[in-house]
């Protein structure tokens, strides 16, 4: 049995050690947000935060997370209101077949609490997930936009 603290919320999951934890995500506690992608920690569909950093789930076995906590997708928004990095990519069309956009996201609120304002080479080196549709410069634009909701002054922030 092994403990997970998922989204604020402890799991006890009877899984062997190595299995992947996209799949105790998925399968095992049914968070379908994150996505599978391409298994080898290249796409980056599956990323989640462990400890607050943009992690590839389908290569870290579930064994070795110990009790750093883990955020998926589904715990971004709050309270019905969208986080500003989900409403900028609504705000710019970012999503076109949206199959790696939970991870994108993930990166990206990453990204934004290391950087909160990210130069475009520092957004092409740390957002490093791959868009079959190729929405590259619209994610880039989207992750501006962000960057500047989540800078502004609470009422600004408050409102979107």
């Amino acid at each position: 049995m092994i403990a997970l603290s998922v989204n604020g919320t402890t799991y006890h999951v009877e899984v062997e050690d190595d299995t992947p934890l996209l799949w105790v995500l998925r399968d095992t506690i049914g968070l379908t947000g994150t996505k599978y992608g391409c298994g080898i920690a290249q796409c980056g569909c599956c990323t989640v935060h462990i400890g607050g950093a943009a992690t590839r789930s389908c290569q870290v076995p579930v064994g070795g997370i110990g009790s750093a906590p883990i955020t998926t997708i589904e715990a971004l928004s709050g309270d019905g209101k969208l986080h500003p990095v989900q409403r900028a990519w609504i705000d710019h069309d970012v999503p076109q077949c949206g199959y790696c956009q939970t991870g994108m996201m993930m990166a990206t609120v990453a990204l934004l609490a290391e950087k909160p304002r990210p130069t475009d080479a520092e957004i092409d080196a740390a957002i490093t997930n791959i868009c079959r549709c190729g929405s590259y410069q619209r994610v880039r634009a989207a992750i501006h936009a962000a960057a500047e909701i989540l800078a502004a002054p609470g009422d600004k922030a408050a409102a979107r």
